[in-house]
């Protein structure tokens, strides 16, 4: 198993047009299957996994009991959906926009200038986010941080 095999998907992956859900659910299942690297470990349930379930209105550990029953991202969604808050096209929008901006000049701003820091790529002056600091930490823009 390769290091890029035990890292979650993009979080700019959408179900159903919801960013980042399919990040949060890809974590549990690996995480469950013992193939979520260790560095990921810690954010599970909290920081965004645990805005993004705030936003649904779902308990983490439900989220988890159905992620692991098997179903499809899809399914899952209709099943927060049901269970928690139903997002219209506008709740969508907002949660999208927020999600995709944490880090570009709000209350996260400073950790993100440290992970870029910590990283060695203080001097990326096109990460402005913390969606784009996940795309190069975890190799999709054609680097790999060590």
């Amino acid at each position: 198993m390769t290091q890029a095999t035990l890292k979650p998907i993009s979080p700019y992956t959408e179900t159903l047009g919801m960013l980042y859900f399919p990040r949060m659910l890809d974590k549990i299942r690996k995480h469950a299957a013992s193939q979520l690297h260790d560095d990921f470990h810690k954010s599970l349930g909290v920081a965004l996994d645990g805005r993004c379930c705030a936003y649904l209105r779902v308990a983490y550990p439900d989220l988890v009991k159905r992620t692991l029953n098997g179903d499809s991202d899809e399914a899952i969604f209709d099943w927060c959906q049901e269970n928690g808050r139903g997002l219209d096209e506008v709740d969508l929008l907002i949660w999208n926009e927020y999600a995709r901006k944490i880090g570009w000049n709000d209350a996260r701003s400073q950790a993100l200038a440290d992970y870029k820091s910590d990283s060695g790529i203080r001097h990326r002056e096109d990460i402005h986010t913390m969606f784009d600091y996940m795309e190069v930490d975890e190799g999709r823009d054609g680097i790999q941080i060590a």
